[in-house]
């Protein structure tokens, strides 16, 4: 069993044993509810904890549909949340028995004599005002959370990064790069929201922009009501995209395969109306003040075996060799340590998306956690390898949910820099 095996086991199994704890406050707070004493209600209990628990190996190792996937993980950690914040009350309950049982037993005479009984107490019952605020502190997370997610949904956050990379030429040192990814069109309901995030990524002005994958869900019919919305993204060196796992109508129903191929007909016709310059397995040449850097892109390439392989790095780098730096757009971060790190040591950095950091979690400046990370050893920001490096957007969109909690949709604006990062220990 690997690393994140080990991790998953560990955490069902405690929740499991958790549960138990969790029963008896439960009853201890709610005494006059029938259905709670009974047995099946435990029944019920750990059947739930049960399936999710099972749902969440399924997730992580067996192939569904990402929305299916996102919305079991988010209910399995959710559950987890509500437990955690609801143990301690349960816990606290305890003690205070506890101390109120040693009273009690000192109270008791160490010696009586034959004919004298033993005072007797009364059962300690559980505290239901403990137990009750217990199940209030419970669904103030729940409450925030499903507050959080429609609020997040739309609280696009422009990041500011540095981008060092020692052979870059002269001309492009300085130059700002924006990425966005993971649009996720079919998702979108406020357009006006939508518009907004769009006018915050224009007024940073970038150089060039790169899109990494993902405008729709399932069908390119989506993008219709956000074309003259999305056609705003100009760069003066260009806006350079590629196609993500849900851009090829690979999880919708059709009705044939001519219908299929259309609908990828349509998706680079959209792309092309859009004005952006869609990278399939192939490369373009970037010059400014006579020098030179390459912009690679190539199709969906995703290591686990629910996402396709499209990808081509061969042709992508085709005739790139002279290049003193190469960038790539890979909507999948797996694809970096599954195969250009191992077999394209010429590419100084790749840009991606596709894990929306599964729109839950923590991501600060110091600290980020997410439940994806359990899925994906890379899944946001920047990550590096000896010379190379990547970085993950988690996403302009969303999907599965209708929001994100924690994780909140992302505009990145690099400032490439010649030379190496000044944080690294020197070589």
């Amino acid at each position: 069993m690997n690393g994140k095996g080990l991790a998953i086991t560990i955490i069902s199994v405690l929740l499991l044993v958790a549960d138990i704890y969790i029963i008896s406050g439960l009853r201890g707070a709610f005494k006059k509810w029938r259905f709670i004493q009974n047995r099946y209600f435990a029944i019920a209990f750990y059947t739930i904890s049960v399936l999710l628990i099972i749902g969440l190996y399924l997730a992580v190792y067996v192939k569904l549909n990402v929305g299916i996937r996102a919305a079991i993980m988010l209910l399995f950690f959710i559950q987890v949340i509500i437990k955690v914040s609801y143990l301690p009350f349960v816990f606290i309950d305890d003690i205070r028995r506890l101390f109120i049982r040693l009273k009690r037993k000192k109270q008791q005479p160490q010696t009586k004599p034959a004919d004298t009984a033993a005072p007797q107490f009364p059962p300690i019952p559980r505290s239901e005002f403990l137990l009750k605020a217990g199940l209030i502190a419970g669904a103030v997370p729940l409450g925030a959370m499903a507050y959080g997610s429609i609020s997040g949904a739309y609280d696009y956050r422009v990041k500011y990064r540095k981008l060092y990379l020692t052979n870059l030429p002269k001309a492009f040192d300085g130059l700002r790069l924006g990425q966005i990814s993971d649009i996720h069109s079919g998702s979108l309901f406020k357009k006006k929201a939508v518009v907004g995030g769009v006018e915050m990524l224009m007024r940073e002005k970038a150089d060039m922009i790169f899109f990494t994958g993902d405008l729709v869900n399932d069908m390119t019919s989506e993008m219709r009501d956000y074309q003259d919305i999305f056609n705003k993204v100009k760069a003066p060196l260009g806006v350079y995209s590629t196609l993500g796992n849900h851009d090829y109508g690979d999880y919708a129903w059709w009705p044939d395969a001519a219908a299929k191929r259309k609908n990828l007909d349509d998706m680079i016709a959209t792309h092309k109306n859009l004005g952006w310059d869609l990278l399939m397995n192939t490369n373009r040449r970037l010059k400014v003040d006579g020098e030179e850097i390459g912009i690679l892109g190539i199709e969906n390439w995703g290591e686990l075996s629910r996402f396709p392989k499209y990808g081509r790095m061969d042709l992508a780098v085709k005739d790139t060799g002279d290049l003193p730096v190469k960038l790539l757009l890979s909507h999948d971060p797996s694809h970096w340590r599954a195969q250009v790190l191992k077999d394209y040591p010429q590419i100084d950095a790749m840009f991606s998306g596709h894990t929306h950091g599964m729109q839950f979690g923590v991501q600060t400046e110091q600290f980020q956690w997410s439940p994806i990370e359990y899925v994906y050893r890379e899944w946001a920001g920047f990550y590096r390898e000896g010379a190379q490096q990547l970085y993950v957007n988690v996403g302009y969109g969303f999907l599965g949910s209708t929001g994100r909690i924690g994780i909140l949709p992302e505009i990145t604006i690099f400032e490439l820099k010649a030379g190496q990062d000044p944080n690294l220990p020197k070589a």
